[in-house]
């Protein structure tokens, strides 16, 4: 498997030179771009520029020089900032620009958050004293322990040319091809994001699904990635190589992934990383080992009010694998079958916030079909972008512009007054303590708690939800913090993704009626003025209490001024929902009713039909004038004829 030319994109290497005053930075660039040893330099060289034919990757070089005085450190600063690759000089001849390295610039780097790789050079070899011998690999050795952002360490002599090329050659490898996303330098393996990636590509090629990769396929993955067939003897050969070192890595149906992953490790310990990451980058991936962006057609730009769902075949697909990863049937994949599932992913894209704890499991812990399928539409509706890459990282291989669908914008549903959206955003606002969190908490299926632990940031809770005739819908139920409804609604758009918003109280509390009904104002004041008037609910939380005084009439004078429906009574201590999730689904699916109106908004409302009238009537008698002066013209005509 040769090695391959993959560049990620680029079209430039940015290399910024730095070390300490008089270890010979502007004489290796020099030397480098002229293959001579200058005789006079200035003291700071400008830009200098290597051709992109000056090495094998066809990516031109661009060199920056500087100055190590107190003067120009804003200037060094800046220029750190925007580097590709740092190349770090000491002096072969000075061991203290040697003892510097440790003790001044590798810390000013982390200080100044520098993530380019390093390259550690050693400038002025020939002038070293042959006298005091130094091992580069005892005394730098311990140096690359403690700062693995070092991708390696040469010396080189500007006078002589001694691996000065190499200088910058290395620089550009270690931008073009990283070893910190491949390899654990410390424990000397592939690192985990690096075997899922593998693994994956592993699965693409192995099409008959044996577990091995035969002749045939391993030919077939070698043409792929570096255009060349493999011959039968150099098959024969890297079988050979795969066996005396790993007896698993082959076996009577070909290469295994273990042997497979086996030769990508000796690739990087060989310092061939270009020949893995040929292979990344020929199945899609970037620097990150993540899917390139441009490779997921998930939709970007589109109207605030729209949403994306996925299609009926991307969620037959999801079926598919959740019965797949099944493997005892019981309905239900256990958190070890759920990883196997994400484990060609980068990672489990549901092990933090907001998808942990965001769906129906049962008392286990194991995630149910609903609960699986909930989780996908969630990261669809937050992340269209990680939805896709994470359908086609598990197996989609159907055309990846199929599995997203991107809905009609809500203000468009309202006027035809329908929606076609199978998945409904509904945000949950309401005072402390009013039973926001044991709102989402019920609609998962878990039981009721008397604790009280007051929501400090934004939760999510999805679900299917049943619906009469047979039909589901997804529900995706939002809480928004009380202290974080200001922050919220400060953004115009806020309420354009919200099919629903649901105003929970607590139904014994005078005081947290007060506060959802400000709230309730506060919504539909900002739906008003942004235009994304948004269906609201009250729901009467802590139905097993007694309400508090005029708690009904109270209720019943805002619903009617405000022209929504009348608080829904809920216990979830009775687990007495009172239907609460259908009766969303049907709000949501009703985007021209139940929207509140404040006294303002009424007001402009009656206001533009005022003003539209009189345009309408200003229309009218314009055209009746006219009417009439064509009218009395051929009146005029004929009796003048």
């Amino acid at each position: 498997m040769p090695g391959g030319s993959a560049a990620a994109g680029r079209s430039g290497v940015r290399v910024v030179v730095v070390g300490d005053r008089g270890t010979g930075k502007s004489s290796l660039i020099s030397a480098a771009a002229s293959e001579s040893f200058p005789e006079h330099v200035p003291r700071v060289l400008p830009p200098t520029r290597l051709p992109a034919d000056f090495y094998p990757d066809r990516i031109p070089v661009t060199i920056v020089d500087t100055s190590s005085s107190i003067e120009s450190r804003g200037k060094l600063d800046e220029e750190l900032k925007r580097a590709d690759a740092v190349v770090l000089t000491y002096a072969c001849d000075d061991p203290l620009t040697l003892t510097r390295l440790n003790s001044f610039w590798l810390p000013e780097l982390r200080r100044l958050e520098i993530k380019a790789p390093i390259v550690v050079v050693g400038c002025k070899l020939d002038l070293r004293d042959e006298r005091q011998p130094m091992s580069l690999e005892h005394v730098m050795g311990p140096i690359m322990q403690q700062y693995r952002e070092i991708e390696t360490c040469i010396e080189c002599s500007s006078a002589t040319l001694i691996q000065v090329p190499d200088v910058f050659y290395y620089a550009q490898k270690a931008v073009l091809h990283p070893t910190a996303p491949l390899f654990d330098q410390q424990r000397q393996c592939l690192k985990p994001r690096c075997v899922r990636a593998l693994k994956r590509i592993f699965v693409l090629c192995d099409n008959d699904m044996d577990g091995a990769l035969s002749d045939s396929e391993l030919n077939e993955f070698q043409v792929k990635c570096f255009n060349a067939p493999l011959q039968a003897a150099e098959i024969v050969g890297v079988k050979r190589v795969v066996q005396e070192r790993i007896p698993g890595g082959v076996n009577d149906l070909g290469l295994t992934l273990e042997g497979f992953l086996f030769l990508h490790a000796l690739f990087i310990e060989k310092g061939r990383l270009e020949t893995t990451w040929a292979v990344l980058r020929k199945f899609g991936y970037d620097d990150n080992l993540k899917l390139r962006d441009d490779i997921l057609p998930a939709p970007s730009k589109h109207a605030p009010d729209q949403s994306v769902e996925l299609t009926s075949e991307a969620l037959e697909f999801l079926r598919g694998i959740f019965r797949l990863y099944d493997l005892d049937n019981d309905g239900s994949l256990q958190p070890a079958e759920l990883d196997d599932v994400f484990v060609t992913a980068p990672e489990s894209p549901w092990g933090e916030a907001p998808y942990a704890d965001a769906a129906e499991k049962t008392a286990l812990g194991s995630i149910t079909l609903k609960g699986f399928l909930s989780e996908w539409a969630l990261m669809t509706a937050l992340d269209p972008t990680s939805s896709l890459a994470n359908l086609i990282y598990i197996g989609y291989g159907g055309d990846p512009a199929s599995a997203l669908n991107l809905t009609r914008r809500r203000s468009v549903a309202r006027k035809k007054q329908r929606t076609e959206r199978n998945v409904f955003c509904c945000c949950v606002f309401g005072p402390k303590n009013a039973g926001k969190s044991t709102l989402l908490n019920s609609f998962l299926g878990r039981p009721f708690s008397n604790n009280y632990s007051p929501t400090t940031g934004e939760c999510y809770a999805a679900n299917v939800v049943d619906q009469l005739g047979g039909t589901e819908k997804t529900l995706i139920l939002r809480e928004i913090p009380e202290d974080g409804v200001k922050k919220f609604l400060s953004n115009k758009e806020s309420l354009a993704a919200c099919d629903v918003a649901l105003f929970v109280y607590d139904s014994s509390d005078e005081y947290s009626w007060k506060r959802a009904r400000e709230l309730l104002l506060d919504v539909a004041r900002c739906g008003e003025e942004s235009g994304y008037g948004v269906p609201c609910l009250l729901i009467a939380a802590k139905d097993d209490l007694d309400p508090f005084p005029m708690a009904l009439q109270n209720a019943a004078r805002v619903t009617q001024q405000m022209g929504i429906d009348a608080p829904i009574p809920v216990s979830v201590k009775l687990r007495d929902s009172n239907s609460l999730f259908s009766k969303v689904i049907s709000a949501a699916e009703h985007p021209h009713m139940s929207i509140p109106e404040t006294d303002i908004g009424k007001k402009r409302k009656k206001y533009r039909h005022l003003v539209q009238n009189s345009l309408m009537f200003v229309s009218v008698g314009a055209a009746i004038a006219v009417v009439g002066m064509a009218a009395y013209r051929a009146y005029a005509v004929r009796k003048n004829s």
